[in-house]
């Protein structure tokens, strides 16, 4: 008898889980963590309903993923029970190696992208299951023949993106990111092996790209989450530095291996304590260790560290045009007249950084749209409303970060 069991999602309704290896994948400890690690970082700061998290990413791109194929299946595409699975843990799995906060401390607590991380957890699970991922591997990585699994894993439009701009619209409340996900997925198809979108869902098409666009600017890169994400990673910065020079501080056990070795990231895959210890990991340790660190005696290591528990955040103000160095020095050195610090510690507080996003890579893999008459065109060929030369144009926004304390002075300036 096939063994499967139900979730219920928000976003979905009732979500099946097939079999026995997705079952026993999801019960993993290392998936479990999923649960506690949010995915939007900090954007509860600015929308307090996006507290969901990974898990419910992965459990709802699965479900996506599980449409898809009964959609190709439907219309002729010869699908295996082993490339079934292999496909469901997959996209189970393709998140699997974020850490805590998600993007927001990627390369703060490790210079390796979660996908490398995510990659290596894949094949240690393999090990575990005495090679039932074989499958799984090839697909994520790209190496399966058959082109469109790895489509729908990692791709311009892939069931991964469907998901997170449906469920992350639905958490935060805003609007834009509401998109035809459904008949996007009936639209699917296959030819030589690659996956492809019937010219009928074109205008759904163009809304996912737009609404992809308008999410970025309205909800991940939101300049207060870009301001909260920002002073995360300089107070593991500064606790990293306070370390290194010998000062008490107090974190927990898998959270100090990583604050207390700089070039962890050279030995990171030789060496499993260090997977380990970065799977064991979550959320709870950076706000436990922000808890703690809000009464240090290091006055940076304390302001960054309170605002984030207090959401008492640096101001900031984003535009196209770059802030002039001069202002940045003369904001500093109000600072340290203020504060009594010197001109190192003032760059942690007032800052200049670059953000940029583009909703279309013409330079990558591109949605391909089939007529009715079996003839591929490139998105960029077939729409009609989209200017993609705009489209793939990345925009680039400069943001400049400051205490509360200096606010005249910038209203001043501008």
């Amino acid at each position: 008898m096939k063994i499967s069991k139900i979730i219920n999602d928000p976003v979905y309704g009732f979500v099946t889980i097939p079999d026995q290896l997705i079952i026993s994948l999801i019960e993993h400890p290392y998936f479990q963590r999923l649960r506690r690690i949010k995915q939007l970082g900090l954007s509860h700061m600015v929308y307090p309903g996006a507290h969901h998290t990974r898990f419910h990413h992965a459990i709802g791109a699965m479900h996506l993923m599980d449409q898809a194929l009964h959609i190709l299946e439907q219309k002729g595409t010869k699908i295996s029970e082993a490339e079934k699975q292999g496909a469901l843990a997959a996209i189970l799995l393709h998140d699997i190696g974020h850490g805590p906060f998600s993007h927001a401390l990627e390369h703060s607590i490790v210079r390796v992208s979660h996908e490398k991380i995510s990659r290596w957890v894949i094949h240690v699970l393999n090990k575990e299951l005495n090679g039932q991922l074989d499958m799984a591997i090839q697909i994520f990585e790209n190496k399966y023949p058959r082109e469109f699994f790895h489509q729908l894993v990692s791709s311009q439009l892939d069931v991964d993106r469907l998901d997170y701009l449906m469920r992350d619209s639905f958490y935060t409340g805003v609007s834009e990111g509401v998109i035809a996900y459904s008949r996007i997925i009936k639209m699917m198809n296959c030819k030589d092996d690659k996956l492809v979108i019937e010219q009928k869902a074109i205008y759904s098409i163009e809304k996912f790209l737009i609404s992809r666009r308008l999410m970025y600017w309205q909800v991940y890169l939101h300049k207060t989450v870009l301001a909260a994400e920002h002073m995360l990673m300089l107070a593991f910065l500064r606790a990293r530095e306070l370390y290194a020079r010998g000062d008490d501080l107090q974190a927990s056990p898998a959270l100090m291996t990583f604050l207390k070795d700089e070039s962890i990231e050279k030995r990171f895959f030789q060496d499993k304590s260090m997977l380990y210890a970065f799977l064991s990991l979550d959320d709870s340790d950076v706000y436990s260790s922000l808890k703690q660190w809000q009464n240090n005696k290091d006055y940076i290591l304390r302001f960054l560290s309170k605002g984030l528990i207090n959401r008492k955040l640096l101001k900031i103000r984003l535009r196209e045009k770059a802030y002039d160095k001069r202002l940045i020095e003369k904001l500093r050195q109000t600072l340290m007249s203020q504060e009594n610090i010197d001109n190192k510690a003032a760059s942690y507080l007032v800052f200049q950084a670059l953000t940029s996003n583009h909703a279309y890579n013409l330079h990558e893999e591109k949605i391909n749209i089939i007529n009715k008459d079996g003839i591929l065109f490139d998105i960029d060929q077939a729409s009609e409303q989209l200017n993609f030369s705009f489209l793939s144009k990345p925009v680039v926004k400069s943001y400049l970060c400051f205490p509360a304390s200096l606010k005249n002075m910038i209203e001043t300036y501008l």
